[in-house]
């Protein structure tokens, strides 16, 4: 992928975290026409759960609780294998301590941050929060207080709210638009089929029609062995976000790790020793902006085998690399042809291959990034070799534990990769 010539100046950047996700992204390999809901109903903000889910995954997770790095201010520890059991399903009700676990306090904010700090989690989480506030003083509360005949007075709590909004996030199904369709579809909370859990090598996949669900089996399955739907490609940062928990590493192949654009121009000032040099690189990621290859709040999401935003990572290096005479250049037309750099696909075999300039931006670039995190990737290593220490781990402290490794193998790679 690459700039063609109809790409015109003007705009605000479009790549962001919310890519290579189920949110909206590519189906996963296997055709899935039924996916985890990712967007709100129809004109209300976009909101996405921080659930910790009743959900597992593979080897050492174990069920998990709804919602808690959004609203649970317990202690975090592993809950009973019954917690799982999802009222939505038939099999038990949901347990009232989910529901109802008390007003969240510092702790549970402050295990978030202290846990999964670097992997962009806590930053969703507070996006999250800001949004659930906003619908409900806009358009929930509003609602309420029109309907005091329906709707009782301890009804109107954000706290609640909060709860509720986390709940049918994480256990509600949303069917995909057609290609002519603009507004999202509703939810549906779809009994018996919120209990397939999520492994990124699942066997089976929810097929939606007019008149029922399927779950077709993608593979043979043996009699006894469980039957695993997906998500979506979703990475692990999104799965403890939206579900609450993490597939242990090596299992989750859509894994990634985020590099934000805002490190790439941090990386690419530090490069710059006079004002001139400085002002310039300021016109150079303005350009980017325009182009809407970059934005303040954008990332390059690079996966285990290729880099996902592939098209705005290679653009941005080329412009923040460039001869300062080939940018002016480049400025005085309103597109870009397509050329052999702006058509490479950036995947681990063709990085090593990149121009040394590049290379430097992008190692720097993921120094910086690797900075961010509260603990390097030896510290991970050894927890997750530690049987004794892994053992006193609760289970967010194991799932925290996933997301970070998973990340900063990524980012190590890369640096391996643009090191030569």
């Amino acid at each position: 992928m690459g700039l063609g010539p109809d790409r015109k100046l003007g705009g605000s950047a479009t790549a962001t975290r919310s890519q290579n996700n189920g949110d909206g992204g590519e189906a996963p390999k296997g055709g899935r026409n039924l996916r985890r809901r990712g967007q709100a109903s129809p004109g209300l903000p976009k909101l996405v759960s921080g659930g910790w889910t009743g959900a597992e995954s593979q080897g050492f997770c174990e069920p998990g609780r709804h919602g808690v790095w959004l609203w649970d201010g317990s202690s975090g520890g592993r809950p009973a294998r019954g917690a799982a059991l999802r009222g939505a399903s038939g099999c038990a009700p949901i347990p009232e301590d989910h529901l109802y676990p008390g007003a969240p306090g510092e702790r549970s904010e402050e295990e978030r941050t202290q846990l999964l700090q670097g992997t962009g989690v806590p930053e969703a989480v507070e996006r999250d929060l800001a949004s659930i506030s906003y619908e409900y003083g806009t358009i929930v509360l509003p609602f309420l207080e029109a309907h005091p005949d329906v709707f009782p007075l301890q009804a109107q709590s954000l706290e609640l709210y909060r709860q509720l909004v986390a709940m049918v996030m994480a256990y509600s199904f949303q069917e995909p638009l057609e290609e002519e369709e603009e507004e999202p579809n509703p939810p549906m909370m779809v009994p018996a089929a919120d209990i397939l859990n999520h492994v990124a090598n699942h066997n089976a996949n929810l097929e939606y029609s007019p008149e029922c669900l399927k779950m077709v089996a993608t593979q043979p399955i043996p009699k006894g062995q469980e039957i695993f739907n997906t998500y979506g490609q979703m990475a692990n940062w999104q799965l403890i976000h939206m579900y609450g928990f993490a597939e242990p590493y090596p299992g989750n192949t859509n894994d990634s790790a985020d590099i934000q654009m805002a490190t790439v121009r941090a990386a690419a000032l530090q490069g710059t020793t006079t004002e001139a040099e400085t002002r310039l690189m300021g016109e150079r990621w303005d350009f980017l902006c325009q182009l809407e290859m970059v934005g303040e709040e954008g990332a390059f999401v690079i996966g285990r085998e290729e880099v996902i935003t592939e098209e705005e990572l290679l653009a941005t290096l080329k412009v923040l690399c460039m001869p300062a005479k080939e940018f002016r250049q480049l400025k005085k037309r309103d597109s870009w042809e397509e050329d052999g750099e702006n058509s490479l696909i950036l995947t681990n075999k063709t990085i090593p291959k990149l121009k040394a300039s590049w290379k430097v931006l992008l190692r720097n670039s993921t120094l910086l990034t690797l900075q961010a995190y509260a603990t390097d990737l030896k510290s991970d290593e050894d927890l997750l070799h530690d049987k004794e220490a892994r053992a006193k781990l609760s289970w967010k402290e194991e799932q925290a534990l996933q997301v970070r490794y998973g990340q900063k193998r990524i980012l190590h790679q890369l640096l391996e990769l643009t090191s030569s």
